[in-house]
């Protein structure tokens, strides 16, 4: 048995590598056939009376995992100067206008139609709002340079402004200068974690001999990120500022504290931890996705209660979306598709109480808005013009 599982396991990864190798021709974003393949493994299983344990208490936590190196992989590859402040603004503002925006725009429409309270109606809206970047960052890869880092700074600063403005619906009862005085003290205090984090694991890279010592790094950052959590501090700062920092290590070189660390010796370290956490991402990314595939009920993509309330909500996402690229000045395409929902949104949706859950947003909802969004993506990328997609390369620059 414990061989069949060995077996199992390696094919399904070197299948997902086959996707990921693939994906630069194909055009097809690798966590859709992810999805599929596992869609079709529960399917088999099913047919052939396999009895298999139930995963699902597996998948918020690798999620959670994922949601972490995902992040910190896509911050490590950004370039931080000058000529980025203005796509950082850009990516930055228009995050914050989608999800203010269209968690209201939903919460008043759960509002109207269920007679909900508007807590409780922008608790379950959330979840809803927060372009993936678990899906959206892997999905970008094939596309122009600055396409790519538009969507990598969106897709993390929606993950994080998303988990901040449903952290502050879901703990405050009551909404008034207090609580938005104690939200913005909070902000305060993850942001001066992050850079006394960051410095204390920059010494550690410097100072570790050790032949492991990446491995160590990214458990810390695990670590801080779960504590922060438990706090319901923003704690993917953390993840962002980390990576930022050490990604752009000869950015910062005119800091002259950054000194007593020699970059110009760290430089050869970075680039090995990049490549030790792209590798953890992929691993952890496909077997999520693989997993959530798998978990996936035909009856929860076939129910047309909630299809009906999917396709409006997928119509209400895409004409702000409309509105924010257009205010930002940005190409609608591809940029328009790329939107998924994924990881985020069923991390938020397992974490809603049952006290607060309305009745309209259930798991087939979630289902069918996160295969859509994921199918409309995959047709906007492959809609692409050549100069919008970026040449596929065999091996990746450093």
């Amino acid at each position: 048995m414990s061989i069949t599982i060995i077996i199992t396991f390696c094919i399904l990864l070197l299948l997902a590598y086959l996707f990921d190798l693939s994906s630069s021709k194909t055009r097809i974003p690798s966590v859709i056939l992810l999805m599929l393949l596992g869609y079709v493994i529960r399917q088999i299983t099913l047919s052939l009376n396999i009895d298999l344990p139930d995963f699902s208490d597996f998948l918020p936590t690798l999620g959670t995992i994922g949601l972490i190196l995902i992040v910190l992989e896509g911050s490590l590859e950004l370039d931080l100067n000058k000529s980025k402040i203005g796509l950082i603004q850009k990516s930055f503002f228009g995050s914050m206008f989608s999800i203010v925006g269209l968690s209201f725009l939903l919460a008043f429409i759960f509002l109207y139609f269920g007679q909900y309270s508007l807590r409780d109606s922008l608790i379950n809206a959330i979840p809803f709002v927060i372009i993936s970047s678990a899906v959206a960052i892997p999905s970008a890869k094939n596309l122009s340079a600055n396409h790519k880092e538009f969507i990598i700074y969106e897709s993390s600063f929606s993950d994080i402004l998303g988990v901040l403005f449903f952290n502050f619906i879901a703990v405050n009862e009551v909404f008034n200068l207090a609580s938005f005085g104690h939200f913005g003290f909070q902000i305060l205090i993850i942001i001066a974690i992050s850079f006394v984090a960051t410095i204390g694991l920059l010494f550690l890279l410097h100072k570790i001999e050790h032949h492991i010592k990446f491995v160590p790094i990214i458990l810390l950052v695990t670590l801080i990120y779960a504590i922060s959590e438990l706090f319901h501090l923003p704690a993917l700062i953390i993840v962002l500022v980390f990576g930022l920092f050490i990604g752009n290590i000869d950015e910062l070189r005119r800091f002259k504290f950054l000194d007593r660390f020699h970059p110009e010796e760290l430089r050869a370290e970075i680039v090995k931890f990049k490549e030790l956490t792209i590798e953890a991402t992929f691993m952890v990314r496909s077997v999520f996705f693989l997993l959530f595939g798998y978990l996936i009920d035909t009856s929860q993509i076939l129910n047309t209660r909630s299809l009906v309330w999917s396709l409006a909500i997928i119509y209400v996402i895409y004409i702000f979306r409309v509105i924010q690229l257009s205010l930002s000045k940005l190409p609608l395409k591809p940029l328009l598709f790329v939107a998924p929902r994924g990881l985020i949104t069923i991390l938020l949706f397992l974490s809603i109480s049952q006290s607060q859950r309305i009745s309209t947003v259930n798991e087939s909802l979630v289902t069918q808005i996160i295969i859509l969004t994921s199918i409309f993506m995959m047709i906007g990328i492959m809609g692409a013009d050549k100069k919008e997609v970026k040449a596929p390369t065999l091996k990746s620059e450093n």
